[in-house]
């Protein structure tokens, strides 16, 4: 069930309406929202209502269990079986079936890797071991929160210790946050299905598939229409999912943050995909030995991004994006260290474009490696671009349109943004479904046709 698919929002209207009517009751509303999860997960595969509820009391047992002794050995090994558990989940769904050939007792198909749950489960059980969180009071609360439907395709990976309160107190929707919610749902579907969609089906599918085909121009339009068009199909996703988890009076974290207004790589991976890089900082990065030295945090920095270039895939594609994420951010943090008090960077404004510009662009070089299929098309396209020849026929002018536009909104102040979601919450209740069905209309005549899964749903 894709997020940006009418199934969905009719699914979500009916969650709405049932949960809103029983919400009164707090076991009947987790109740409505854990079955809303369920069913959701059974929507893709019914094997999943085997895993996912399996795992998640596997986990609250052993977080229960975290609780309640103090022995080192113990608590280790039993954090050791969580992780082993939801590691195990994220390379049996991804990883044994590539590496099996499809043949042989590993040869299954899941349509969900089930990364984001194992993820996010494993907040959980390791706050818990680092005291960092207590172990969750209701194994209601605790079930519906790890499993929670709008963060289960792409996140934003969210600590289970965040939710399980909001899932345990009052539930209230104010006007404002119903408001705010249909606002961020329409911002998401305009993202994913008139910018997204309509980049990949105009020129960067096809410049992908076949680059010997096009020109450097044509090539390098594809490259920025890919940057694009991954920012809005993924940031398209979490609005959707912010919205409808506000719905159920439930708040998620922010996961983007105008990642290609940054000025160096670091910043970069604090604005894009928020919740991931948290993850792998808080969870991964400090757990390899010597992350606070003086000189193992280079070296570790590359695994801990190499190694998140792998969960994308089992491909040398993402290793190498990894990869070079990784060297790119140590080589600018050696820097900066080696300058010390010296490193101020201009804030010039000439200056400061200068730096956004170059980010960008050593960003969107990796994305190339990112959406290739293989390192074979990656070459491929780099050789292209350093063909020079710059003709630009296969570059429609709404496919030029559509860019440009999606790279003026990127820019568009903070400011502006706010205030155009609080006139909209303000409005009048027709006004606000007025300008929905508007927006319904818009992308029935304008955008691409169908509902093309999320990019991230594959991970």
């Amino acid at each position: 069930m894709v997020l940006s698919s009418a199934a969905f929002f009719v699914f979500l209207a009916a969650v709405y309406v049932v949960y809103w009517l029983v919400s009164r009751y707090r076991v009947a509303g987790m109740a409505a929202i854990l079955f809303a999860n369920y069913y959701f997960y059974a929507r893709w595969d019914l094997a999943y209502l085997a895993i996912v509820p399996a795992a998640s009391s596997c986990d609250f047992g052993i977080g229960y269990l975290l609780g309640r002794t103090a022995k080192p050995w113990l608590r280790r090994l039993l954090v050791t079986v969580s992780l082993a558990l939801n590691l195990g989940l994220i390379v049996s769904a991804k990883y044994l079936p590539f590496l099996s050939g499809g043949k042989g007792i590993w040869a299954w198909t899941l349509p969900l890797g089930l990364s984001f749950y194992a993820f996010q489960s494993l907040t959980y059980t390791i706050d818990i071991y680092r005291r960092d969180a207590k172990p969750a009071t209701s194994y209601l609360a605790y079930m519906a929160s790890v499993s929670f439907f709008p963060t289960t395709l792409a996140g934003p990976i969210t600590r289970v210790s965040s939710l399980v309160p909001q899932m345990l107190r009052e539930a209230k929707l104010s006007p404002q946050d119903g408001g705010r919610a249909l606002f961020l749902i329409g911002m998401g579907l305009m993202k994913k299905l008139l910018i997204a969609d309509y980049l990949a089906e105009n020129l960067v599918n096809r410049v992908f598939d076949l680059p010997k085909l096009y020109s450097s121009g044509e090539v390098l339009m594809a490259s920025y229409g890919y940057a694009f068009q991954l920012y809005y199909d993924f940031s398209g996703y979490t609005d959707i999912a912010l919205g409808a988890a506000l719905l159920l009076g439930m708040k998620l974290p922010k996961n983007f943050d105008a990642p290609y207004t940054a000025e160096n790589l670091s910043e970069f991976w604090r604005k894009w995909h928020i919740s991931f890089s948290n993850w792998l900082r808080d969870y991964l990065y400090f757990s390899l030995p010597g992350a606070r030295s003086k000189w193992l945090p280079y070296p570790n920095l590359i695994i801990t991004m190499a190694l998140g270039g792998l969960w994308h895939g089992a491909n040398w594609t993402f290793i190498v994006w990894g990869l070079l994420h990784g060297i790119g951010q140590a080589v600018f943090r050696g820097y900066r260290a080696l300058r010390g008090a010296a490193f101020t960077p201009s804030k010039h404004p000439l200056a400061r474009a200068a730096r956004i510009l170059v980010t960008f662009h050593f960003v969107t070089l990796t994305w190339i490696f990112f959406r290739a299929a293989d390192l074979r098309t990656a070459r491929d396209i780099l050789a292209e671009l350093g063909v020079g020849s710059f003709t630009f026929a296969n570059v429609s002018p709404g496919f030029a349109l559509v860019l440009s536009i999606a790279a003026l909104a990127h820019f568009v102040p903070k400011n502006w943004y706010q205030r155009t979601m609080d006139v909209y919450c303000d409005s009048p209740f027709y006004l606000q479904a007025a300008a929905m069905a508007a927006l319904v209309l818009a992308i029935q005549y304008t955008g691409a046709t169908g509902a093309a899964p999320f990019i991230y749903t594959k991970f």
